[in-house]
């Protein structure tokens, strides 16, 4: 059907972390709990849509991070060339979701209208509110506005059949996730409304959040538009890696099938 898509989550770097510091109140258990980190690929009839843009080495070495790939290299595996990549889908301006700036030349971008506002905004002036951004990734995307590369929505709106994009806030005033029809349901590529499956399978929140309860809020939005808890893909959590299957040989923790 032309209004169903493929899904592939593109993972690309990790960071190394106990649990205590990936949930508000803590976590009594202190265990090791990486967070790893992806960008995401929808394929369809209807075109060719990646979702966040990652971050480079450079990015990488200022953050502690660890690239496992690059993201250019993953999308090449599933034979998606950057450079003929027309629509990126920027679920919010946090460092991890919106670097890699030369990698999509020919790209539009798409952003909800309260994220510009929130990075550029009056809330900027706050170092801890400024703690997740960077200001060149900022700037990049207000360069791109100027560029007529930028493609604004307000809430909901759809971006092809079977494919739209929703507003959450909570990690961050803009947070925007994506539903996507496949052949196995109403997938939700949620991004930070949930980093971890256990952020909405226990109702706990990340530290790095704008507002509590639209986080909250957020899951039971999420809940709603997928069709099940397993069609909630959640934005750093690598069990994502176990439960899918490689997207080919080879690919095994790299690059997995949603749909």
């Amino acid at each position: 059907m032309t209004d169903q898509y493929e899904v592939y989550a593109v993972r690309y770097a990790r960071h190394d972390r106990k649990s205590h510091e990936n949930f508000i109140g803590g976590d009594i258990h202190d265990i090791l709990q990486p967070l790893t980190y992806f960008v995401w690929v929808i394929r369809g009839a209807h075109g060719t849509w990646v979702m966040d843009s990652g971050f480079d080495q450079a990015m990488a070495d200022k953050r502690g991070r660890v690239i496992t790939r690059p993201v250019g290299e993953g999308l090449k595996t599933i034979g998606v060339s950057p450079d003929e990549v027309t629509d990126v889908i920027i679920s919010h301006l946090h460092y991890d979701h919106c670097g890699n700036h030369g990698l999509f030349p020919r790209a539009r971008y798409h952003l909800q209208d309260r994220e510009m506002q929130y990075a550029t905004g009056r809330c900027m002036c706050h170092g801890h509110q400024r703690i997740p951004f960077e200001a060149d990734d900022v700037t990049a995307m207000v360069r791109r506005v100027f560029d007529d590369r930028v493609v604004f929505h307000d809430g909901v709106d759809t971006l092809a059949p079977g494919l739209t994009v929703h507003h959450l806030g909570g990690h961050s005033m803009g947070l925007q996730c994506v539903r996507v029809k496949t052949r196995r349901g109403q997938v939700v590529l949620a991004a930070d409304a949930t980093h971890l499956y256990a952020h909405i399978t226990e109702g706990r929140v990340f530290p790095i959040t704008y507002n509590v309860a639209e986080t909250l809020e957020g899951y039971s939005t999420i809940k709603k538009l997928a069709d099940s808890a397993d069609h909630i893909i959640p934005g750093h959590d690598g069990e994502v890696l176990d439960r899918y299957p490689a997207a080919g040989p080879g690919l095994e923790t790299w690059v997995v099938r949603l749909d």
